[in-house]
């Protein structure tokens, strides 16, 4: 069963610069480690229950030669990078991968088989985990993933993990745009063993969208029908994630703390909840939007 959306993947030119965008966006975020073989490494910023990574390229040559592997979704990374980078993948946690994968195949999707996935932390501890990646027949923008390392083990290799000075509590929902949601959705959900949401108005990102909730997460299918973010992300990369947005316990303590390091005011807007949202734009998140919703 799939549970929750775990984490986005935000794939950047630079780590070190990126760890410090998010710092001044009030992330509590630290070095993750290396991924042995992938020519990767990472920082993650861990939230209660999920989780921002930042990927950035290592060894160029390694990567370019893992991404060459049909098992491997690090093919083109570079390139990705390279175009701007942003959230590349939206990873699906799944509490049972094999039965997962098994149900795909039987609603005719193009499913790998579930493979074996580890880091070691700087600290030295070693996180293991399960993976499943989408085949050539449907390219969607999805990883899922069963951790094997309990998630109180995971939260730890990140000191002082789930509290951050923008008091973010968690991944509200994450945002894919398309020039048509209705089309997409549909294989969204085939993709998800879900029913297709009916479309909703998006009055931040001026979108219609189609809204899978995974758990405690949504994911959204988003289809621009005025200028905003989605349809510049649209025009700028093409159809795929662009946005990730988090509730915050306190909307005012985000702002004071990136007011205080230097950023400027973000761009405001009205939920159709009718809750208040803030954007960071690519050029302050590593190239993706970063929302953040919650108490005033």
């Amino acid at each position: 069963m799939f549970t929750r959306i775990d984490h986005v993947m935000i794939c950047v030119p630079d780590l070190e610069q990126a760890i410090a965008q998010y710092q001044d966006l009030g992330f509590n975020i630290h070095h993750g480690g290396s991924h042995p073989g992938k020519g990767t490494h990472n920082a993650i910023a861990f939230n209660q229950d999920d989780y921002v990574e930042l990927l950035a390229i290592r060894d160029r040559d390694e990567c370019e030669r893992a991404g060459q592997s049909s098992r491997s979704h690090d093919g083109g990374l570079a390139r990705f990078i390279g175009a701007g980078g942003g959230i590349r993948y939206i990873i699906v946690q799944s509490d049972a991968l094999e039965g997962d994968v098994a149900a795909m195949r039987a609603r005719g999707v193009d499913v790998s088989e579930v493979a074996d996935g580890a880091r070691r932390t700087p600290a030295g501890l070693e996180l293991r985990w399960k993976v499943a990646l989408l085949g050539a027949a449907n390219p969607l923008p999805l990883l899922f993933i069963q951790h094997l390392t309990p998630v109180e083990l995971r939260r730890a290799q990140v000191p002082g993990g789930g509290q951050h000075p923008n008091g973010v509590q968690g991944l509200e929902r994450a945002y894919i745009v398309t020039s048509d949601a209705p089309s997409a959705a549909a294989l969204y959900a085939r993709v998800l063993g879900m029913p297709q949401p009916p479309l909703q108005k998006g009055t931040v990102i001026m979108s219609d969208m189609a809204v899978f909730q995974i758990g405690p997460t949504g994911l959204g299918i988003a289809q621009p029908y005025a200028p905003g973010p989605a349809s510049e992300a649209l025009e700028r990369r093409g159809p795929g994630p662009f946005q990730a947005l988090y509730r915050t316990a306190s909307m005012q303590a985000a702002a004071r703390w990136m007011h205080d390091h230097g950023l400027p005011p973000l761009p405001r807007g009205v939920r159709n909840t009718g809750e208040q949202a803030m954007l960071a734009p690519p050029e302050l998140a590593g190239g993706a939007y970063i929302g953040f919703v919650g108490n005033p």
